[in-house]
């Protein structure tokens, strides 16, 4: 078990190191000159030199491209002195070594500052709305995995029949459904057409100050339709999933048997076909919530949600390239550490797995 927890985290490290590689290329052949968006009206000849050599937008690629991982690593080397050297206090860490002119630092991972936001981190801009995306993702993804459980075995109990096939129709419906129009038609409809029956708003977040701008009040009616917007898709994919893997549960011999031995089907169904069915859910469910992180860009923005898809919007609009890196690897990163907690469940709960593990 530990040789396969050790080999599914190698895996995951390799993943991340190429997703990083992939991140930085992809952005670094992007148009445009970060000094001069930094400067704006106020530019001028030694102030973009001071800027290019401050953030090593003068130094080649692969100086550029090492340097990115350096800040990105826990364990990492810096110089004492220069425009890019090491400052405990906007980088933060603990020095562990020093030889010359460098030093060692044991440190969080440092996705540098922006670019447009008066030198503020990426990691407290990330930090500040990456919980109110987590929280839309996780309310969607319950509302998901609940109605699409429920519905999933609805289908699958009676199947073929006109019940199963209009549940089968409005599950391909919402997958089929981009997200940025259901958002669109959601709002429309709910927080402006039946806004008076419904009482829920077109936008808004969590938390909101009052009409006199001194009080924070908690607002959890502004969360109900982005979560059900952004849980649409994975409800039709749940459902689908639920029916699907419940049939043919169902047609095995130990169900069979089951039902032979007189137990009623509401007792078949929850003691020896859901448990079967659900290791694929369970799978789907995982690779969801990550998903969700990104496909929430255009619900945010829509719904004024201030949020990760939301801040990576506004990111790419200024042209702040390491707002966007960093809210781009930092859902890369979620995804791989559920996917590898995901594996090493199924490892641990699943007879077959583990006996394969201690065989092999």
């Amino acid at each position: 078990m530990w040789r396969y927890a050790l080999k599914k985290l190698s895996e995951g490290v390799a993943i991340a190191f190429g997703l990083v590689t992939v991140v930085f290329f992809l952005f670094d052949v992007l148009p445009g000159d970060p000094a001069r968006m930094m400067l704006g009206q106020r530019e001028d000849s030694a102030q973009l030199e001071a800027l290019r050599a401050k953030f090593g937008f003068d130094q080649p690629l692969w100086v550029r491209y090492t340097s990115y991982l350096n800040d990105l690593s826990p364990l990492s080397v810096y110089r004492v002195e220069g425009p890019r050297a090491w400052s405990a206090d906007r980088q933060g860490g603990v020095v562990f070594f020093t030889s010359g002119n460098r030093v060692g630092v044991l440190k969080k991972p440092f996705l540098r500052f922006s670019y447009q936001q008066a030198d503020r981190s990426v990691s407290s801009i990330l930090a500040s709305v990456f919980p109110n995306t987590a929280l839309l993702a996780l309310c969607s993804l319950v509302f998901a995995a609940i109605v699409g459980l429920g519905l999933g075995i609805v289908s699958a109990l009676y199947p073929h029949t006109f019940l199963d096939r209009f549940l089968l129709f409005a599950g391909s419906v919402g997958m089929a459904l981009p997200s940025f129009l259901s958002a669109i038609l959601i709002a429309w409809i709910f927080g402006f057409l039946w806004h008076d029956w419904t009482g829920l708003p077109m936008s808004g977040n969590l938390r909101e100050l009052d009409d006199y701008g001194e009080a924070w009040l908690f607002r959890p009616q502004n969360l109900i339709l982005p979560a059900f917007t952004l849980g649409i898709r994975p409800l039709g994919v749940i459902a689908q999933l639920v029916r699907g893997n419940v049939l043919e549960v169902m047609g095995r011999d130990m169900v069979r048997t089951a039902h032979s031995k007189g137990l009623s089907p509401l007792r078949v169904l929850w003691a020896h076909a859901l448990p079967n069915a659900l290791t694929p859910v369970i799978t789907a469910i995982s690779g969801w919530f990550a998903s969700m992180l990104a496909g929430a860009v255009f619900v945010e923005t829509i719904f004024g949600w201030n949020g990760l898809g939301k801040e990576m919007v506004r990111a790419l609009e200024l042209l702040d390239l390491p707002v966007v890196m960093g809210a781009v690897l930092l859902i890369g990163l979620v995804f791989i550490v559920l996917q590898l907690c995901v594996d090493l469940l199924f490892a641990w709960l699943d007879p077959r797995i583990r006996d394969a593990l201690r065989s092999g």
